[in-house]
């Protein structure tokens, strides 16, 4: 449901005069008119009309109040446009407000079951498109509220004792980040299958290593791609850290201090599935550090599928040509007929930058407010539910990409001379030879100058060019050049060893139940 748009009026601007070095005396000078425009004095003059004659809805809070706001706060102050989305935790949480209050005796069970139903009836209406969604009621809490009170009557001006908007809607933005963030983690294990399932098809692909993009040492593909697999492992567990500390109920803090009447917050959290209730009323409806953390949590995700974008974006080109998308993630150009590009990719790239907007967002929202609530966070969910629907997709069009790409094993191989991948691999050897590391590291550097003057790799270097370098070079040296036997040197825990790697691809296939 989108929102009305409205103009805002600005005076048409004027031009400053040009600085002079020297101020001349003040004269007297009659103001410049502002160009009278019709059309705009008409809007003006509507805007700013009384809108006395037309009948409108009492609000349920309006009971102090004489005269009700005009249509411009009402366009303001308004979040039904977008808050609707809560719907289904705010009737949840209405529900186990209204079996609590019946189960403290606050209401009767009779009450309870005609708000109850009424509540599933609201539901069913929402659900099937037959619900009416009206602004003058401002938000989601108010809209059910008062569509409950038309359908069942006095009961339902019963169901907000002992609660205030500002412990109902964090109660329901609470419940809506849980299950957003067991949808986030069900797509991030997607990638991360797709990942493996790729590495698993090229396990004995060498590709170039790189740091400071610019080559450093022969890697297996697999280790390449599982480690973005270790990376979203990690953004799922700030996931599941922050959904931890998003599992505490507020409802029944009501405004800020809590009540006077005997309610029982514990049954109301248990029947939500929270952890507990929240131990501190202000603290409950005044904080949105769990808001805060969720957005950091989908803002590092959405960095570390940027950089896999970016690496992939940057393989498909033609000064790579690493990397093959298909046809089916693919997109064309409207004026280049040959152009075939990887658009999914650039457009994760790209929409990080929103995920990471949505948390500077409200990092600045909350800044400096005073406790307790504050209608300044009425403005957490739009950046909230942008940085939910961003990462969702992101992650869903990188596992359909991954399903989707081929690796060119003959270009990759046939790049893999260049770069002398294999020289750190060749200090390794005089250590083992009993040279320290720095006198090793110089001595390749010397044989890398020595294949730079002719324009030779490190393997072609005969006995004799490597001992005129160094004495300590004997026939086994050749044992560790080339790339091949690079990678199988590596032996440390974790490496680009081709065993190494292979144990790498078991224990991810075991922790995310890949069958062989």
């Amino acid at each position: 449901m989108a929102a009305t748009s409205h103009s805002l009026l600005s005076p048409a601007p004027t031009s400053l005069p040009r600085a002079r070095l020297a101020f001349p005396a003040v004269r007297a000078v009659a103001p410049r008119r502002r160009p009278y425009f019709p059309a705009v004095a008409a809007a003006a003059s509507s805007m700013a009309s009384s809108d006395a004659d037309e009948k409108k809805e009492t609000k349920l809070w309006g009971g102090r109040f004489e005269e009700g706001v005009t249509d411009a706060v009402e366009r303001f102050t308004e979040s039904i446009s977008y808050d609707w989305q809560l719907y289904k935790y705010d009737i949840m949480g209405s529900k186990a407000h209204a079996s609590m209050l019946a189960a403290q005796g606050l209401i009767t069970t009779g009450d309870r079951d005609i708000i109850l139903e009424g509540l599933d009836q609201i539901e069913k209406q929402i659900q099937d498109g037959k619900f009416e969604w009206r602004k003058d009621r401002e938000d989601v809490h108010m809209n059910i509220e008062a569509a409950l009170i038309e359908k069942v009557g006095e009961p339902a001006k019963k169901l907000h004792t002992a609660r205030s908007r500002n412990d109902q809607i964090v109660t329901d933005l609470r419940l809506w980040c849980r299950d957003a963030i067991d949808k986030i983690l069900i797509r991030i294990k997607q990638f991360q299958v797709s990942l493996v399932l790729l590495a698993s098809k090229y396990v004995d692909l060498i590709v170039p290593g790189y740091t400071h993009l610019q080559r450093a040492q022969p890697v297996l593909l697999p280790h390449l791609l599982l480690s973005y697999v270790e990376q979203l492992e990690r953004d799922a567990g700030r996931l599941i850290d922050c959904r931890e500390r998003v599992n505490f109920c507020p409802l029944g803090a009501c405004a800020l201090a809590g009540t006077g009447l005997p309610i029982d917050r514990f049954k109301t959290a248990k029947d939500l599935k929270f952890t507990a209730p929240m131990k501190n009323s202000i603290d409950a409806v005044s904080d949105r550090d769990f808001v805060l953390e969720f957005l950091a949590a989908n803002s590092i995700a959405a960095i570390h599928l940027s950089r896999i974008g970016e690496e992939w974006v940057l393989w498909a080109s033609e000064e790579f040509g690493f990397l093959t998308p298909s046809d089916s993630v693919s997109t064309g150009s409207s004026i280049m007929p040959q152009k075939k590009n990887p658009d999914p990719m650039e457009l994760v790239r790209g929409k990080s930058a929103r995920v990471v907007g949505d948390l500077m967002t409200v990092l600045v929202l909350c800044k400096g407010l005073p406790q307790a609530y504050n209608r300044d966070l009425q403005e957490d969910k739009e950046p909230l539910f942008d940085s939910v629907k961003a990462i969702l997709g992101m992650l869903e069009v990188c596992s359909e990409f991954a399903q989707n790409i081929s690796f060119n094993s003959k270009r990759i191989q046939s790049s893999l001379p260049a770069g002398y991948l294999d020289a750190t691999t060749l200090a390794d050897y005089l250590v083992k030879k009993g040279v320290p590391f720095r006198t090793s590291h110089e001595i390749v550097g010397r044989c890398v100058a020595l294949c730079v003057s002719k324009n030779c790799q490190l393997t072609e270097l005969e006995m004799d060019d490597l001992k005129a370098v160094h004495p300590v070079f004997e026939a086994d040296v050749y044992a560790y050049l080339g790339v091949e036997n690079a990678v199988n040197k590596f032996i440390s825990y974790g490496s680009t060893g081709s065993e190494q790697v292979k144990k790498q691809l078991e224990d991810w296939r075991v922790q995310l139940g890949i069958n062989p």
